[in-house]
């Protein structure tokens, strides 16, 4: 398994340039793209449209008469009756660009996130280790919204504006080049300011896609252990640690919009100075340049067309620069390698109890401290194993890498006498479960919860789960049976009843091999022997793997792994590692001291 690429949530990420974003992006998210020929020709028409008002207006002055006093209302009202319909139909067609792009964009970044959501959950443990949750919440939530931002309104005026401004320059330089070449360059100030304040934007929108990541995670965390933080009296120090990522925020922002509030004060005062020059310039030399009176009126309309592009151009590349920021985090979070790629097609494993070999397994979370070490052993199948060890001996993480939720980086995991890298998704999800120690339960009914064991449980197969429980009491005396709401994380249960819930799960699941790690050590003993009579039934026709620290467990199992410092250092059944007097017998001494 190669070494992960992770990324500091916190370091700007400048190994890109916008364009090579766009790339990458456009190739991950086609969609985007979809149809944005059609949207242009809108949108050239609805800055053609804009351009041609103040035309319109100079023929109703100088064709009207509205400039000599000998008045043409046909004329003048022809001429109205134009600019109405024209000013009518840039707004429709405007519309209809603008919900062209908004239909496309949430089609296609709906599908963006999906794909950033599948990518995580497909990725290794290694990843998920070292990365925050809330910095992936970020990655699919508020970075993908920055770039819906800019997609749906934004981009439309990267289309329309430039268009616009060279427009409004053509047109006045049908009525004089000359002072088209003076309003020229008045404007190309403007060119320098905003190429100055991208590359500005660019860093500042990067950092606070960053302090964004940092603060949600910060927030996720704080808000997880709050049991935590208030029985062990870390308010204080939790509310500095949020008040530094707050503050960070907070500064990041305020430096992004800085930038571009700048861009809206240096636009107004650059199109003002614009207009003086070019009136002052009009007016002297009218008749050296054979200006009407219309002509002129015309060309200071068309200069104040350039003030909203200034504007919405500024606000534009803050906007862009916020999404390039934002997508790159999104596709290097795409570009994060998966290590435990499912094969495209795969072998199919057998029904029934499964055998488990480990060959010469190494693994480690990327950062090269070795978790595992030269593993193998070879389990039979139907047998209940046990695998024991002091914390962070590694027996938790081998349980992991039996249901493929990581690979070893040396070495071989087979189920079944098949290599598990290569047997089908579907077939190694119905084959192999696991239920953690923490029975992680969704935001739904306890019955919900139940039938997420496997896809399509019938209402008889939950029943019948919990009957091979022996739960019906248990379940009789919830407030609402099984359509009782759990609350999020299950918060509405019992640490107790949440394991309850995920041992049903997994009975409905009907695995070959069914992995508990520590699954009955937050239990009551009253709960502890139920749920231990109901995993003898369970048992039956099945590969148990237990990961636990209580021996009686291990006692009762048919093998026991014994792990040390990431190395099996002993195996086999509970009476002959006892009288064999080495590290499980000193395990075994201790615990029935105790």
């Amino acid at each position: 398994m190669a070494e992960s690429q992770t990324v500091d949530p916190q370091a700007p990420q400048q190994t890109s340039s916008s364009l090579d974003v766009l790339r990458r992006g456009i190739r991950t998210t086609p969609g985007l793209v979809r149809g944005l020929a059609a949207t242009a020709l809108i949108g050239v028409a609805v800055a053609a449209g804009q351009i041609a008002v103040p035309i319109i207006l100079q023929l109703a002055l100088d064709r009207g008469g509205l400039t000599t006093g000998e008045v043409d209302i046909d004329e003048v009202t022809r001429l109205v009756i134009i600019g109405v319909v024209l000013v009518a139909l840039t707004q429709v067609l405007s519309v209809i660009a603008r919900r062209q792009l908004i239909s496309r964009a949430e089609a296609a970044l709906r599908e963006l996130r999906v794909k950033a959501f599948d990518h995580v959950h497909r990725q290794s443990l290694a990843v998920h280790n070292e990365q925050a949750t809330g910095v992936m919440i970020s990655r699919v939530t508020s970075d993908v919204d920055a770039l819906s931002r800019f997609v749906e309104w934004g981009l439309f005026a990267w289309v329309v504006e430039p268009v616009v401004v060279v427009g409004v320059f053509v047109a006045i330089g049908f009525y004089s080049w000359q002072l088209a070449l003076v309003g020229l360059l008045s404007f190309a100030p403007v060119y320098f300011v905003l190429r100055w304040v991208r590359s500005r934007m660019a860093e500042a929108h990067d950092e606070r896609r960053s302090a964004i990541g940092d603060l949600l995670g910060t927030f996720n965390e704080a808000l997880t252990g709050a049991e935590v933080v208030r029985a062990y009296d870390a308010q204080d120090r939790t509310l500095a640690r949020l008040e530094r990522a707050s503050s960070r925020r907070y500064e990041t922002g305020l430096r992004a919009n800085l930038y571009m509030s700048g861009v809206f004060v240096v636009g107004d005062l650059i199109g003002t100075v614009m207009m003086a020059i070019v009136l002052i310039v009009g007016i002297t030399q009218r008749e050296a340049f054979d200006l009407s009176a219309g002509a002129l009126v015309a060309i200071m309309l068309l200069i104040t067309l350039l003030f909203s592009p200034i504007a919405e151009l500024g606000e534009s590349i803050n906007n862009a620069q916020e999404a390039i920021a934002g997508w790159r985090k999104v596709l290097d979070l795409l570009d994060e390698p998966i290590d435990n790629l499912d094969p495209t097609e795969g072998t199919v494993l057998p029904s029934g109890p499964l055998s488990i070999e480990a060959s010469g397994v190494n693994f480690d979370y990327g950062d090269g401290i070795p978790i595992l070490r030269d593993v193998s052993v070879a389990l039979d199948s139907g047998s209940r194993i046990a695998i024991v060890g002091e914390t962070g001996s590694g027996k938790s993480t081998f349980g992991r890498l039996l249901c493929r939720l990581a690979d070893p980086i040396d070495g071989q995991v087979l189920i079944g006498g098949v290599a598990l890298d290569s047997v089908n998704v579907d077939a190694r999800q119905s084959a192999i479960r696991m239920v953690p120690q923490d029975g992680f339960l969704f935001d739904a009914s306890i019955r919900k919860n139940i039938a997420n064991g496997r896809a399509g449980a019938t209402q008889a197969e939950i029943e019948n789960a919990i009957s091979l429980l022996g739960l019906e009491a248990w379940v009789e005396g919830l407030p609402q049976g099984l359509d009782t709401p759990v609350g999020e994380r299950g918060s509405s249960l019992s640490v107790g009843e949440r394991q309850l819930v995920s041992f049903a799960r997994a009975a409905v699941a009907d695995p070959g091999v069914l992995i508990l790690d520590e699954a009955t050590s937050s239990v009551d003993p009253q709960t502890d022997l139920q749920l231990t009579r109901a995993l003898d039934r369970l048992a039956e026709g099945r590969t148990i793997v237990s990961i636990a620290h209580r021996l009686s467990t291990a006692e009762a199992a048919d093998v026991v792994l014994v792990f040390a410092a990431g190395e099996l250092v002993e195996h086999g059944p509970h009476d002959e590692l006892v009288a064999a007097g080495g590290t499980y017998a000193e395990m075994f001494a201790t615990w029935t001291g105790q």
